[in-house]
């Protein structure tokens, strides 16, 4: 009954709620690219979680489909690695229901997510409460071993370890213990506002949006009151830390002492946006070939569904008959 060994599989999700900005390029895809090849490479569009906040049938449709080429876009390759929507793998939410009678009231009471949502406006639903279970669910059916997340979600992934660690204590090992990953230097990606990136909060330069979209971002992003050529502080400088996401170590620190030594703002601001616009060109580019072609999308997906499905429902019979239910 034990849980499937492998060296490594590399498990991670994102709501198609918007546009896809630079706080998911550098918190959530650059990690995951840069791990693929290294095991199995898992990225599924939870669209079932985006259901907490989403109710509009033609806005949910056009974003999974956004989002689709978004990830495609960016890099992501289907020969090596699996893409797909959570709700074309039924098996999410059975094992949501299933770990949901273990899950105890108190740790879910205890996750932040869901107090800072319900604060932000969002109706408190069932559904947005029992968030964290459907994500454990989301990483163990994939006997998942590392799962790259931001800050804000490693409480969801150490709520799967728990109800892991609950159900393997309860019917036997079953399920494998998930390790969350956070790049440190880029795990918070700031806002145009100085906030966290979040499109909750407005404060997000789409990758893929206009020219004059990005633009006015980045050149909306806040500074404080220095003179033009006062000496400035690059660690609290946001138009620095946005910046030197891109860069080198030794060009973040040359970009650092240009702001100190007086460097204005709206200099470099512009650098940031030739600086965006080149290294995103390519990907820009891709997505427009890619949208050409919806046949050929539809076919990466469905593809990716059904290899998620055969991993998934191994499995789901392994809790199944874990419990007394097969």
């Amino acid at each position: 009954m034990a849980a499937s060994t492998h060296p490594q599989r590399v498990l991670s999700g994102i709501q198609p709620s918007g546009q896809l900005h630079l706080g998911n390029y550098f918190g959530a895809i650059q990690p995951n690219l840069a791990m693929a090849g290294r095991g199995e490479n898992i990225f599924f569009i939870a669209d079932l979680h985006a259901m907490t906040t989403m109710q509009d049938r033609a806005a949910l449709e056009r974003a999974r489909a956004d989002i689709i080429l978004d990830y495609l876009a960016c890099g992501f390759d289907p020969e090596r690695s699996i893409l797909f929507y959570q709700s074309h793998v039924p098996a999410h939410a059975q094992l949501l229901w299933i770990l949901s009678t273990i899950a105890p009231m108190g740790l879910l009471e205890r996750a932040v997510s869901y107090k800072e949502k319900v604060e932000k406006g969002i109706a408190a639903s069932v559904g947005l409460f029992t968030y964290p279970v459907l994500m454990a669910a989301d990483i163990l059916l994939y006997d998942a071993t590392h799962v790259p997340v931001g800050k804000d979600q490693k409480q969801h992934v150490e709520i799967a370890r728990d109800l892991a660690g609950k159900f393997n204590g309860t019917f036997g090992e079953t399920f494998t213990m998930p390790e969350p990953v956070i790049r440190e230097s880029t795990a918070v990606v700031p806002g145009t506002d100085g906030q966290k990136m979040s499109k909750s909060y407005g404060n997000t330069i789409p990758l893929f949006g206009s020219d004059a979209a990005i633009k006015k971002a980045i050149m909306g992003i806040v500074t404080d009151s220095c003179a033009v050529h006062d000496p400035k502080n690059p660690e609290g400088c946001i138009v620095y830390q946005m910046h030197k996401l891109f860069l080198d170590e030794g060009d973040q620190k040359a970009l650092a002492d240009e702001y100190r030594s007086g460097l204005p703002y709206g200099e470099g601001k512009k650098r940031l946006l030739t600086t965006y616009m080149d290294f995103f060109a390519p990907m820009r580019l891709r997505r427009e070939e890619l949208a050409s072609k919806p046949d050929a999308v539809a076919k990466i997906v469905a593809e990716g569904a059904a290899k998620a499905r055969a991993i998934a429902d191994v499995t789901l019979e392994r809790v199944m008959k874990a419990v007394g239910l097969e």
